[in-house]
């Protein structure tokens, strides 16, 4: 009897069934410590918890997308250690806060799935969500993935789509419990603009790059035990080169963006966001945003802020696609999220 996991494959999957993820993780300070480490982050609400409790917080949380990565990673050897690429994202919440100390783990039900015309493949739904220790669920997100077939005779299963929000309303976020920005400390948090300071349809170039290193995409791949086989054996691909994990690139980005959105404090929902082409090591990562909307959140003080995050490999920046409607080649990802922020 085979004692190794081979991973799923797309006949594998059943639509409402439900996938206990291993392995438990308890995170600590050492997280936020390599977090930091990896990428320039520096969002004030994550690196002080002075600065916190003067946002009515306990403590300083451990940052939104590195909670987001440990579940995430939990998943991969059941969703997508044998998917092709990862297709998107949608109504993903940030619920609660992690705090150091906390457990989390992940569980996912299958929600949909269609095979592909090639009938090599097939794209397979899952809503994923971390759990807490108490039981709370802190985050929860869709996501798509392009999984192989083992047999490709394998009949198809029926097609099952689900029906996902395109955008999340304000009224869908969560605020963490207590946060208070009436005392909020600009010169500490690094820029001075406020909520009202941003408007729909206004474009910032987070002007710094970081050039990928294959040490540090391969030990934040590890730190988040993403154990998809392309970004660890370089045999797998004919170019011999290991993607780089899209998460890795998603927080390059958002710390980028810190230079113009220095107080979009929490990232509170995730709408939509496409890996729009593969990143290897070499590639110098740059990022610029897009207001797309503007909302109160009906917490006094606190705006909700929705952006287009983009990240590119040089290029002009604000340019996306092509006549064609295809993404540009020097496009990475196309993110499209909310951020809370003082009003």
């Amino acid at each position: 009897m085979a004692k190794t996991n081979p991973g799923r494959f797309f006949e594998d999957y059943t639509v409402g069934e439900t996938i206990h993820h291993a392995v438990p993780r308890t995170v600590s300070g050492g997280e936020r410590a390599m977090y930091h480490a990896l990428y320039p982050a520096r969002h004030a609400l994550y690196s002080s918890d002075e600065f916190a409790r003067g946002c009515g917080l306990p403590a300083a949380p451990i940052d939104d997308i590195a909670a987001f990565h440990v579940v995430f990673g939990k998943t991969v050897p059941d969703i997508s250690l044998n998917a092709l690429a990862n297709l998107g994202y949608a109504e993903g919440r940030w619920l609660k806060p992690v705090w150091p100390g906390d457990t989390l783990r992940s569980i996912s039900e299958v929600i949909g799935v269609k095979q592909n015309s090639n009938g090599k493949s097939g794209v397979v739904w899952v809503r994923t969500k971390g759990v807490n220790q108490q039981g709370e669920v802190v985050i929860e997100y869709c996501r798509w993935a392009m999984v192989r077939k083992r047999q490709l005779d394998a009949p198809a299963p029926e097609t099952v789509i689900p029906d996902l929000k395109p955008v999340l309303e304000a009224g869908d976020l969560e605020v963490p419990e207590g946060l208070d920005f009436s005392g909020y400390d600009f010169t500490l948090a690094g820029e001075p603009h406020r909520w009202g300071d941003y408007e729909v349809g206004e474009q910032i170039d987070h002007v710094d790059g970081v050039t990928v290193e294959e040490a540090e995409h391969m030990m934040a791949t590890r730190l988040w035990q993403n154990t998809a086989k392309v970004h660890f054996d370089a045999s797998l691909r004919e170019d011999g080169k290991r993607l780089v994990y899209g998460g890795h690139v998603i927080s390059m980005a958002r710390a980028l963006s810190f230079n113009g959105l220095a107080n979009a404090q929490i990232v509170a929902g995730l709408n939509g966001g496409a890996h729009a082409n593969p990143c290897f090591a070499g590639d110098t990562i740059k990022a610029w945003s897009e207001v797309l909307d503007k909302a109160e959140t009906g917490v006094p003080g606190v705006g909700a802020l929705r952006l287009r995050l983009v990240a590119t490999k040089g290029g002009e920046a604000f340019t996306l696609k092509g006549e064609d409607g295809r993404y540009l080649p020097h496009v990475l990802l196309d993110l499209d999220y909310w951020a809370l922020m003082p009003m």
